[in-house]
């Protein structure tokens, strides 16, 4: 049985200053993030590509992906990323791989904000569970 190809998108060339900062369910205390190749944007349901500001103390709450994995990259700041039950202090330049299944929060425990990457695939979960 073969497959459809996918619709082939349109490029998308922008300037993040154009693209507003929001508060996605979830986040707490200015945890904001911007969607810069994400669906609302490009129309593609394969990826989410994000940056994130958290102030100091902002985070998001803990959640499990059913099927979605993510990359975080730190690009400023410092942050503790937890996955299940262990705790990680993230600073520029570390990155993870958060995989389906594995329970995972972000929060700011720097006296700056905390900058980073986000790619998260596919775009959308099929629920997310606690």
């Amino acid at each position: 049985m073969s497959q459809k190809p996918a619709a082939r998108g349109k490029a998308l060339i922008e300037k993040m200053a154009n693209l507003p900062w929001k508060e996605y369910p979830g986040h707490f205390g200015g945890a904001l993030s911007k969607a810069l190749a994400a669906p609302e944007n490009t129309g593609s349901s394969r990826m989410d590509f994000r940056i994130s500001r958290y102030a100091p103390a902002a985070y998001v709450g803990e959640h499990v992906h059913k099927i979605q994995e993510q990359v975080y990259y730190v690009l400023e700041g410092e942050g503790v990323l937890t996955l299940d039950d262990d705790r990680h202090l993230m600073r520029p330049n570390d990155y993870v791989y958060v995989p389906p299944g594995v329970r995972h929060s972000f929060t700011n425990t720097g006296v700056s904000g905390l900058v980073f990457l986000v790619i998260t695939t596919p775009a959308h979960d099929e629920g997310e569970l606690l």
